[in-house]
């Protein structure tokens, strides 16, 4: 911990001391003053710089999913500070608290700067040749003994559109592995799976813009003030202008998303379904739904009618808690308004039934017409800034360019364009989503496992399981990442990787605008983007195609660009208009961008027409209960040729639930000061001071039955596992405590902490995305526990410095 403090502490002074212009305390005030509007979003340039920078190089901020528009500032050959983008339409020049600071890791002294082997049992410094050369070592090795289905890749939604297509390459085309997937599928896999599910494909339908207009907008399980800060700056300036949209959150937490509300829905934990069929069961029996539009464009409506026909009013206050009164009230702005923005997020993707719930949100956009136009958008949003690419490219278990993996054409489709052989892309059976990839990890058939950008020793659910795994003997573990981690610390192999703003490439966000950072300074030492990482173990394994020239063709991300390009040709994220030159003119811009939309396009589906046809959507479909798949057979016989599907679920409550020995639920969740497991942003001494710590956040019922007060630390005990927070009361309904998930132990670990040390192995059927959103546990005042080891060890309990270390 020492080395942590002093690195914090050294860079707050030299921070402070240079600290010559912010344009706002984005800390204290992290939505700024108020621009009120209406029809088009004022410009505000947020900006933080330790010194005047010599040169602005254009970028984009890769912290939150929004993708707001940036500059880097440079002296000397060094980040000094970054602005917004005035020009950029994502944001208008504006930042939120983690763009403005969480730069200043690129500066940090621990950064990686030297690839490290483990010999002996510890990581010790080595050359690349000698770190690159024992990977394809032991590649060649299993491949030969194992075959290449022993090799899996676990990704990041942190990399550049140019390194996952490379990575979709190798894996895919090179290596031939379907064990390939991202720690997306922790955050927005169910994004991924709703949108095909309901419209044949991946790809948001709407713009941002939307929001500029909108009559109503609805938060699903998403706190947008927190996760998003300048998408919900652009909501509270419309807000505070005429023709203020009602706002409508669902959520069981009272956070600054759902004190904005008009109607705060505080549902119980795992019970989405109900109030989502609740609201649309009003909706259909008002009335207030588009016929014409339900019978020329959709497929589904008699059986989610039905479905839905059971959640009456009463019926969902009965089991989601949720008062007939207040559902009644967001049904009728729901069902009245003319133009409708909705969000959903973890709280949606996280918990039970995630795919289904997801899609009734579709849903309820669908039977009202409100697609395809200004001021109708379905944000299925991201929880990363590039994990819509990870999806795109193919460095997850999606084929490239939204493929149906179950169809052959499209199969053959990339075999010819990568020019090998159709057999060693793998379609033979589902691609290995994450939770399944580490479940071989565990059994042994998975022999290596190649780990970017990530850090599941944290972020994984269940932790203990997540650690022994990646300290099995016959598991080699390869890391490739800027800082020490948690994961790192298991690795057998570790490659020192460059981050944002010291490399080039693109990037998608949310509403599917692209943007391009180039490279403004050198990374540290020898450290090496992770595009050139990949491109160095292609030459090494002498990938080939079958015209024996080498399988990846390219040297540069613009050349890989060039080549993701003619990969989208005629897919619906079609690339083609796009081009380095063209994104460093400006702004973003969203795709499908080609010769017909040669500008972008804001809106998908503005006809009515999906991609649901046989021959070209992404899938075939799942049952939502089961995740059974739909066979090409069957979805021919049915195809809806271009209709969107609605897809009807009942309720299925969570597989745990509490009970007399683990009474309460425990939800997880992010702050708004960091991004996930803090690697970069509990580097910034702003960001760390801002949020230094977990805690555990309890009603002020539960703390009154349970004895205690704010500031005391407190146990939390699951069937997995315990951790020791600090106590904050209030603003939660009773019966659930909240733990944010960030918290790891490479910078203090002195008691356990961390809070997926207490959640459950189990995922959506669909999505495969973990369940996050509910556990059983059960809480006590940890000076008890205190206590119980200075008996046992024979020390006063003032002594007593270590708690249930992991």
């Amino acid at each position: 911990m020492n080395w942590f403090l002093a690195g914090v502490v050294g860079s707050f002074i030299g921070e402070r001391l240079k600290d010559m212009h912010e344009t706002r305390d984005s800390i204290a005030e992290i939505w700024g003053e108020r621009t009120p509007y209406v029809g088009e979003w004022p410009i505000r340039v947020d900006e933080r710089t330790l010194e005047e920078p010599d040169q602005w190089v254009q970028s984009a901020c890769v912290l939150c999913s929004n993708g707001c528009g940036m500059d880097i500032g440079v002296k000397d050959g060094v980040i000094v500070g970054v602005r917004g983008r005035a020009i950029d339409p994502v944001n208008h020049g504006r930042l939120g608290p983690k763009g403005l600071h969480a730069w200043i890791a690129n500066r940090s002294q621990e950064r990686l700067t030297q690839p490290l082997i483990r010999r002996n049992g510890r990581l010790e410094v080595a050359s690349w040749d000698e770190a690159m050369n024992l990977i394809v070592q032991r590649s060649q090795e299993i491949c030969a003994r194992y075959t290449s289905g022993a090799i899996g890749f676990y990704t990041s939604g942190q990399l550049f559109l140019e390194e996952y297509y490379t990575l979709g390459v190798i894996g895919k085309a090179g290596l031939g592995t379907p064990h390939m997937d991202g720690n997306t599928r922790l955050c927005t896999a169910t994004s991924a799976a709703a949108l095909k599910s309901t419209f044949g494909s991946d790809g948001q339908p709407g713009a941002y813009t939307d929001l500029d207009t909108t009559d109503a907008i609805l938060h699903v399980g998403h706190n947008t003030a927190s996760q998003h800060t300048v998408l919900w700056m652009r909501i509270l300036d419309r807000r505070r202008g005429p023709n203020s949209p009602k706002l409508i959150v669902i959520d069981p937490r009272e956070t600054a998303t759902a004190k904005e509300a008009d109607v705060h829905l505080a549902l119980k934990i795992g019970t989405n379904i109900p109030v989502l069929n609740g609201l649309l069961n009003l909706i259909i029996e008002a009335g207030q739904i588009d016929r014409n539009y339900i019978e020329a464009h959709t497929v589904g409506f008699e059986v989610l009618k039905n479905t839905v026909s059971h959640w009456t009013p009463e019926r969902v206050e009965q089991v989601a808690n949720v008062p007939a009164a207040k559902l009644r009230a967001a049904a009728e702005i729901l069902g009245t308004a003319n133009t409708l923005v909705s969000t959903a997020l973890q709280g949606v993707y996280q918990s039970m039934q995630a795919t289904a719930a997801a899609c009734q949100v579709n849903n309820l956009h669908l039977i009202r017409g409100l697609i395809g136009r200004p001021g109708c958008g379905i944000y299925q949003m991201n929880g990363q800034p590039t994990a819509q690419n990870t999806r795109e490219c193919g460095a997850d278990g999606d084929l490239p360019a939204f493929r149906n993996w179950d169809n052959p054409e499209h199969v053959a489709e990339l075999a010819k364009l990568w020019n090998v052989d159709v057999n060693i892309i793998p379609h033979w059976s589902p691609p290995t989503h994450a939770m399944q990839i580490f479940r071989y990890c565990e059994q042994g058939s998975i022999k290596l496992l190649w780990i970017s950008a990530t850090n599941p020793a944290v972020s994984m659910p269940e932790l203990t399981r997540i650690r022994q795994i990646l300290q099995k003997d016959d598991l080699f573990v390869v890391i490739q990442d800027a800082f020490m981690t948690e994961t790192t610390e298991l690795a057998d192999v570790v490659l020192p990787a460059a981050i944002w703003g010291e490399k080039t490439g693109c990037y998608t966000n949310v509403d599917r605008t692209v943007h391009i950072s180039h490279k403004a300074i050198e990374p540290p030492g020898g450290a090496r983007s992770d595009f050139d990482i990949f491109v160095d173990y292609a030459r090494r394994m002498d990938f080939r195609a079958k015209d024996d020239a080498p399988l990846i063709k390219w040297n540069t991300p613009e050349q890989a660009f060039e080549a993701w390009k003619e990969c989208t040709r005629g897919r619906p994220c079609d690339y083609t208009g796009l081009s380095y030159e063209k994104l460093s003119r400006g702004g973003g811009i969203q795709w499908p961008c080609n010769e017909q939309f040669p500008d972008g396009t804001p809106h998908l589906y503005p006809d009515g027409q999906f991609n649901t046809s046989y021959d070209y959507c992404e899938t075939y479909g799942h049952d939502l209960d089961t995740g059974a798949a739909t066979t090409p057979e069957e979805y021919r016989a049915n195809a809806p040729k271009g209709k969107a599907f609605l897809r009807a679920a009942d309720y299925l409550p969570p597989h745990e639930q509490p009970d007399q020995e683990y009474p309460l639920w425990l939800t997880t969740g992010r702050l708004v000061y960091h991004f996930h497991t803090r690697t970069k942003t509990g580097r910034s001494p702003a960001l760390h001071e801002a949020a230094p710590d977990a805690f555990v956040q309890i009603s002020v019922q539960d703390a009154k039955q349970y004895g205690i007060t704010e500031g005391e630390m407190v146990e939390v005990i699951s069937r997995r596992g315990r951790v020791v927070e600090k106590a904050i009361v209030g603003e939660i309904e009773p019966g659930v405590v909240f733990i944010p998930f960030h918290y790891g132990y490479w910078d203090k670990p002195e008691r356990s902490r961390a809070a997926n040390e207490l959640t459950i192995t189990e995922w959506d059927p669909v999505s495969k995305q973990p369940h996050f959103k509910y556990a059983a546990v059960r809480i006590r005042k940890a000076a008890l526990v205190i206590n119980q080891i200075a008996d046992a060890i024979g020390q006063d309990a003032d002594t007593v410095t270590t708690v249930l270390k992991p």
